[in-house]
């Protein structure tokens, strides 16, 4: 019986990468790196912080960006009464999906203990014309944590004149308290994604979103602050506590300009929720 022979024209190489990052609070009271584990293309890096802001991890993805059939994990945990931040480098790119090779899926989940905070910091995501994504990012937070979190979305590389028109998109949430289910969202288009971004309870015309969430004992204390600084823009906005769960929501029609509100916002939250300073990472600002 003769061998059978791949077609190597049809065969498409696909990432499948990992990152595993703890943080401990030391003796000398400050945070440091406890165990890290790394599988390409995700990578971290460790920048140098200022002494008054806590420890940074910064992700990024060797390969350049994800498309159909390409997988990332990454899991973050924060022990007890320890501070840290995770962000990315840039902005994630979704390339087209090739015929049959599957979706692109990004997992992200954050273990934060009591007295812990931790920071979910991510640059955009760009999701590019015939993309297929399922993200979704699950946290569980101790009854004495607290989490900032930031996902946001851009609909086609604008810059360039495109759009995401058709594809798949399936953004998924699920933040647990102390163990117990308290927020689940999720966002899914798919098929014509033009059509329904501008449906009812949809996008309209703007192609950018993002997601801001502050999960704490003391989320409703920063609701005031947080609609302050949205009064303050020109963009559709709304904030709202439930739960323990501070929930923004944010959409433009220019990604820069969303990225400049949701900038201010997470300075303004870090600075008055965790007395840190009231600045990003230095990655947001190359």
């Amino acid at each position: 019986m003769s061998a059978q022979v791949r077609n190597p024209a049809s065969v498409h190489q696909r990432v499948d990468g990992e990152a595993r990052i703890r943080f401990r609070r030391a003796l000398d009271g400050r945070t440091a790196l406890s165990d890290l584990y790394q599988r390409a293309p995700c990578r971290v890096l460790f920048p140098m912080t200022e002494n008054d802001d806590s420890i940074q991890s910064v992700l990024l993805t060797t390969s350049g960006g994800l498309t159909g059939g390409d997988r990332t994990r990454v899991s973050i945990c924060v022990d007890a009464d320890a501070q840290a931040t995770a962000t990315t480098q840039a902005a994630e790119k979704i390339y087209r999906a090739l015929p049959n090779t599957g979706d692109a899926r990004v997992e992200v989940d954050m273990q934060v203990s009591d007295g812990a905070w931790a920071e979910w910091l991510a640059q955009e995501t760009i999701v590019f014309e015939g993309s297929r994504l399922r993200r979704s990012f699950t946290a569980d937070v101790a009854a004495g944590g607290r989490l900032l979190a930031v996902e946001s979305i851009v609909f086609g590389r604008t810059a360039m004149g495109e759009s995401f028109d058709s594809g798949l998109l399936h953004d998924a949430w699920r933040i647990r308290r102390d163990g117990r289910l308290v927020w689940a969202d999720a966002l899914h288009l798919e098929g014509d994604a033009r059509r329904q971004r501008g449906e009812p309870f949809g996008f309209g015309t703007h192609i950018a979103a993002s997601t801001v969430l502050y999960a704490g004992a003391d989320a409703s204390q920063q609701v005031n602050l947080v609609r302050q600084l949205l009064d303050e823009c020109d963009l559709p906005c709304g904030a709202t506590v439930l739960d323990g769960i501070l929930l923004v929501r944010i959409m433009a029609n220019e990604a820069s300009a969303l990225r400049a509100v949701v900038m201010k916002l997470i300075a303004g939250v870090r600075q008055a929720a965790a007395a840190l300073p009231a600045r990003l990472p230095r990655v947001w600002h190359c």
